[in-house]
């Protein structure tokens, strides 16, 4: 019997040996060839996407070449799936390198997709799609992370995801200028209808799209599922590319819809100059948590969510920010620390209270690994009432507590880029080198009084995945290196508790991109 265990372990080992060791890197190139291409030789690429996934399996890795392919037929990932998280199948821009694919030549219909995934545990990156007839990207599979690609001048939604689509991650991608015929349809992101729980979106950006930013409206039977949204911004929805209004709704953020259950969650989401609200209950009957959020300018109320929740389901707003004066939020919320209320805050937000109001910069290219530019609009000036003054809800912060609104006011200090030579007279979780990494890292931190401390990391779904301290630390500047071998590709990220003896307590967390 022990033989018998011991020859399934060593046997499952060869296998795992075997199916890490032959995966495949698959070319795909505008000078390519569907005839003579073959798998593992950049220099015989295909031609096409379609025929390079037709022959991928669970582990491989196409690269597509940059240059502009242009198909009037949709890409269908659908007939394969991946493994597992740590088995995907790889759909990857070569590195440096940007393909578009231009669906311009695609009828305007609504089966006319650019790129439709039904299958689950693919990682999708770095693509631009434009002018697909329809989505630029729709998906209805589970498990899938959608990163650093554009949607832009599609005649639908962006990105949508719909069918029962659940657990997929859409990472620092950007969704603008599409719009659809009668342009009361085409949103920037909307997981919608009939999509499934848990999909997460982090660092996207949404801007002038004929209808909404993000679109969580339900069909019945579909209810009581989850969206996360993340360090999102949306702007300048319901305008078509031209400046012009369009006859869509031009929200920032609507949360839900049809009078269906959709718990909507959104931190550090910034909204500001669309046509009609920024963050929109449009009859969501589910709970709404927003934790560090700021809606500015909107043309309709900053906050509209005022109807009554089913039983049970909680309206929490807590750190948000709002300029303007223009809410609607129901007695039924509950509330802490948002600019509005009084007390704590005697006096309302006022121009005074930020670094700048000038949008520039909101567009602007993203930072090397893919995170949204640095800007100085709407981040707290110094001497704000609103600095330090918010309450922990467990995301970062830097200072004695956290800031108002989806901006820490020392974003732009230094102090997420300081070496570890300036040493400061506080708690300092820093920033992850090298970043992206792969497979390990080194991670930094300032302790500035004798405590506890524990640095966790979390992956994409708020899962801790290691523990890296957790002991006593004297004052001092300290490292630990993380090793994510075992781990899969993907967004992770380094959190750190300090626990004084005063009984006081710190947090702050670092994003960190583990790369294969």
């Amino acid at each position: 019997m022990i033989l018998v265990q011991r020859s399934a372990v060593i046997f499952f080992l060869i296998w795992t040996f075997i199916t890490v060791s032959f995966a495949s890197q698959i070319f795909v190139s505008t000078t390519g060839n569907d005839t003579t291409g073959t798998i593992n030789r950049i220099d015989l690429p295909f031609r096409t996407i379609p025929n390079a996934i037709s022959v991928a399996v669970a582990g491989d890795t196409i690269y597509v070449r940059g240059g502009t392919y242009t198909s009037s037929a949709k890409i269908s990932i659908g007939t394969k799936s991946g493994a597992s998280s740590s088995n995907m199948c790889n759909l990857w821009a070569y590195p440096g390198e940007s393909p578009i694919l231009d669906f311009s030549s695609m009828a305007v219909n609504s089966s006319n997709r650019g790129v439709s995934i039904s299958g689950s545990y693919w990682y999708v990156k770095g693509f631009d799609i434009y002018k697909a007839g329809d989505n630029g990207m729709y998906i209805s599979g589970s498990n899938n992370i959608i990163e650093l690609c554009r949607f832009y001048e599609n005649n639908d939604t962006g990105l949508q995801l719909d069918n029962g689509a659940s657990n997929n991650q859409i990472l620092n991608c950007d969704s603008y200028f599409n719009a659809d015929l009668l342009q009361g349809n085409a949103d920037g992101f909307s997981p919608k209808l009939n999509v499934g729980t848990g999909n997460y979106f982090y660092g996207c950006r949404a801007w002038q799209n004929s209808d909404d930013g993000w679109d969580g409206l339900l069909q019945s039977p579909n209810t009581n599922v989850s969206t996360t949204i993340e360090n999102c911004w949306s702007f300048q929805n319901g305008y078509l590319k031209n400046g012009a209004l369009s006859s869509g709704n031009g929200n920032g953020f609507k949360m839900g819809g049809n009078n269906m259950e959709h718990n909507a969650i959104l931190k550090n989401c910034l909204t500001f100059d669309n046509k009609s609200k920024g963050f929109d209950q449009n009859h969501d009957l589910g709970s709404m948590t927003l934790y560090n959020c700021t809606s500015y300018r909107n043309t309709g109320y900053n906050y509209s969510i005022y109807e009554a929740l089913d039983t049970g389901k909680i309206l929490t707003l807590t750190n948000c920010m709002e300029f303007g004066n223009k809410r609607n939020i129901g007695a039924f919320a509950v509330l802490t620390t948002d600019s509005w209320m009084n007390p704590p805050f005697a006096v309302a937000p006022s121009a005074a209270d930020f670094m700048s109001l000038d949008t520039t910069g909101v567009r602007g290219p993203r930072k090397s690994d893919g995170s949204l530019p640095d800007i100085n609009f709407m981040h707290l000036a110094s001497n704000s009432q609103f600095v330090n003054a918010g309450t922990n809800v467990g995301l970062s912060f830097i200072g004695t507590a956290p800031d108002l609104g989806c901006f820490e006011s020392s974003v732009l200090t230094g102090v997420t880029d300081q070496s570890k030579a300036s040493i400061p007279n506080t708690f300092t979780l820093y920033q992850n080198y090298p970043n992206p990494f792969n497979p390990s890292t080194e991670i930094g931190y300032h302790v500035a009084s004798a405590g506890v401390v524990k640095i966790s990391v979390y992956d994409i779904l708020g899962q801790e995945v290691a523990t890296l301290v957790n002991a006593q630390r004297q004052p001092g500047t300290y490292t630990v290196e993380w090793n994510a071998a075992r781990m899969s590709s993907g967004m992770y990220f380094a959190r750190l508790l300090l626990l004084t003896g005063k009984g006081q307590s710190f947090t702050q967390t670092r994003k960190m991109m583990f790369t294969k």
